[in-house]
C-alpha cells in the first residue's frame, strides 16, 4: 500500500478515535502538534539478513525517538515493532520501505496491527536474537 494511501487510512482512523475520545498522546504535549502515539508491526522482505539491516533499523529507531524491536526471521525477512508518536513512526515506516542498510535490497514492507496506544510499551530500541 503506498505511504499516501496509508497516511490517508490513519489520519480518518485518528479522526474517528478522537472524536470518541479514546486517542492517546505523549503527556504535556497537544495533539495539534502531532504527538498521538501509535504502535505497528512490521516485516520487511528482500535483502535484509546479513547486511546489517538490524543495526541500521536500531540506529534510525533511536534516532527518531522510537522504541520497540527488530529480529531476523527463519524466513529470511527481518520483523518489529514500532512504538512513538505518529510523526516519527510514519517517517520510519518510509525508511524501512525505502532505505534500510546501504547493502539491503528491499523488495516489499508490510506493516499491520496499527494501533493508537496510551504509552510506550518499552523504553528503548532492542535488537532480538
Amino acid at each position: 500500500m503506498p505511504a499516501s494511501a496509508r497516511l490517508a487510512g490513519a489520519g480518518l482512523l485518528l479522526a474517528f478515535l478522537r472524536a470518541l475520545g479514546c486517542a492517546g498522546r505523549a503527556p504535556g504535549l497537544s495533539m495539534a502538534e502531532g504527538n498521538t502515539l501509535i504502535s505497528v508491526d512490521y516485516e520487511i522482505f528482500g535483502k535484509v539478513q546479513g547486511v546489517f539491516f538490524r543495526k541500521h533499523t536500531q540506529a534510525e529507531g533511536k534516532k527518531l525517538g522510537l522504541v520497540g524491536w527488530v529480529q531476523n526471521t527463519d524466513r529470511g525477512t527481518v520483523q518489529g515493532q514500532l512504538q512513538g508518536p505518529i510523526s516519527k513512526v510514519r517517517h520510519m515506516q518510509e525508511w524501512l520501505e525505502t532505505r534500510g542498510s546501504p547493502k539491503s535490497h528491499i523488495d516489499k514492507a508490510n506493516f499491520n496491527n496499527e494501533k493508537v496506544i496510551l504509552k510506550l510499551d518499552y523504553s528503548d530500541f532492542q535488537i532480538v536474537k
